[in-house]
């Protein structure tokens, strides 16, 4: 059972640092196109604002999304020893963060690009699970 808890929260955790930290290092080295559209973004959900969505950024942000849920998925099963419940328990927090987010960032970024984000969270969090052997 501590396997279990440890897994889905360092799937959890790990999600969060290589979302977060993907974000920075894309900033980083593409300053003038991901950089200032998320920047952009982080200051109108702190200070409100105006803010025009780069379909680029989002295409982006969601190809992130996806890899890292993967990641964080088959992490949550090698730490867990099991490859079925805690990539699934892992994946509920995902889409409940993933709600969150778009509830957050509704009125700044369009429909489609909350429905697709949140809707990939839970099944590629288990489908990282599933890359893990437990053989």
């Amino acid at each position: 059972m501590l396997r279990f808890v440890l897994g889905v929260i360092a799937g959890f955790i790990a999600w969060v640092i290589a979302l977060v930290g993907s974000e920075k290092i894309l900033s980083a080295i593409w300053p003038d196109g991901f950089g200032v559209h998320q920047r952009a973004f982080q200051e109108v959900l702190a200070n409100g604002g105006e803010f025009t969505a780069n379909t680029t950024h989002l295409i982006t942000h969601f190809i992130l999304g996806a890899a890292v849920s993967m990641f964080s998925g088959y992490l949550a099963a090698l730490i867990a020893g099991e490859n079925t419940r805690a990539p699934l328990v892992l994946g509920i927090l995902l889409l409940a963060l993933g709600l969150l987010k778009a509830y957050l960032s509704w009125q700044f970024v369009p429909f489609w690009y909350h429905i697709a984000f949140t809707a990939i969270l839970f099944p590629l969090a288990i489908m990282g699970g599933k890359l893990h052997s437990t053989n």
